[in-house]
């Protein structure tokens, strides 16, 4: 049995199957911007196509397929480790500050559109991992009203993104 005192990310890491390993994380230019401020590391992240084509299919959020993608079909996305986790991953959870990680991370486990964020939460966190009376969202400190404010700054900073607009450092 995991410890339920623990943090549920770091449990979740210890398994293997945490929305930070084995994906491609898209960053925006201002998630680019406070990583680079906070880490001063350069090359944390590529331009790559999806290693998965189904997620090039955004017919369900126009906004990301419109300013997500550059005209060859890549998108910034943070590097990954040979194991496939996400460079800054550790046993016990992200190395960086709330305030500093992806928008995209900051929002998981909701799931969102340009339109707004949905009624149902992403599958894949791991609620098993919950004792029976915890709510993912209060377990992860998470509010409605942040994931609102972070999800109106994911498409501010998506909509100055695109092909004339790379960040590099």
């Amino acid at each position: 049995m995991l410890p339920q005192n623990e943090f549920l990310c770091a449990r979740c890491a210890r398994q293997g199957k945490t929305c930070c390993q084995g994906r491609e994380i898209y960053i925006t230019p201002g998630d680019a911007q406070r990583i680079f401020r906070h880490t001063g590391l350069t090359g944390f992240y590529e331009y790559k196509p999806p290693s998965d084509p189904a997620y090039a299919d955004q017919s369900d959020d126009p906004v990301w397929a419109q300013h997500v993608f550059h005209s060859d079909g890549s998108r910034r996305i943070l590097m990954r480790m040979p194991s496939g986790d996400c460079m800054f991953l550790s046993g016990t959870g992200c190395v960086l500050p709330l305030d500093t990680r992806p928008l995209i991370c900051r929002l998981y486990p909701f799931t969102y559109t340009a339109s707004g964020i949905d009624n149902e939460l992403e599958k894949g966190c791991p609620q098993n991992l919950l004792a029976d009376n915890q709510c993912l969202t209060d377990v992860l400190c998470m509010s409605l009203d942040q994931a609102y404010g972070w999800h109106h700054l994911l498409y501010e900073e998506i909509m100055s993104d695109g092909d004339d607009n790379r960040t590099d450092f």
